[in-house]
């Protein structure tokens, strides 16, 4: 994929970023805000950890997130990450996330995206290596994916566009 999709992490914060203003919220409230979208299924798991003001403060000094992490705030703002990508970005159809309750969190499911890129990637007759060297990362960032619980937003994109797909359809609401 010549040209690089790019999930522009800094425009995804200031759309954030300016709705929590707007709202008149400080970090610690709007980390609540977030956390509280689930407040149901957070009453069903009281071992899970709450989202720190403090932490979604420090994500533009960052400069990423885990794709699980930033469908929080996707969630929160209503949109799709297809709207914060720059580059050659490839049509993919109905870009907008499943609907989830309080009873339940968006989650990304990485080994649903693994398979479809290995199925992808063996009709391409590609390796892993020159998959890699396609989407500008390390092969084992890609076959890490059949297992991981985390990835970031700027790798499950750049995957997301050179399947031709939509984020949502590796996006579901999760109850657990």
């Amino acid at each position: 994929m010549s040209g690089h999709t790019v999930f522009d992490f800094d425009a995804f914060v200031d759309a954030f970023d300016a709705e929590r203003r707007a709202r008149g919220l400080n970090w610690f409230a709007f980390a609540d805000e977030l956390w509280d979208q689930s407040i149901a299924l957070n009453a069903s798991r009281p071992d899970d950890h709450c989202l720190c003001g403090g932490a979604v403060s420090r994500l533009r000094e960052r400069g990423a997130a885990s794709c699980q992490y930033a469908l929080f705030m996707l969630r929160w703002l209503g949109r799709a990450p297809e709207e914060f990508l720059t580059g050659p970005a490839r049509e993919v159809g109905d870009t907008r996330l499943p609907q989830a309750g309080p009873d339940s969190r968006l989650r990304w499911n990485l080994s649903e995206l693994h398979t479809a890129l290995n199925e992808n990637r063996q009709r391409e007759s590609l390796t892993w290596a020159k998959l890699a060297d396609e989407l500008g990362c390390t092969p084992s960032r890609l076959t890490n994916l059949r297992t991981a619980r985390l990835a970031d937003m700027e790798l499950t994109m750049r995957v997301t566009q050179w399947l031709s797909r939509p984020a949502a359809a590796f996006i579901h609401p999760a109850q657990w």
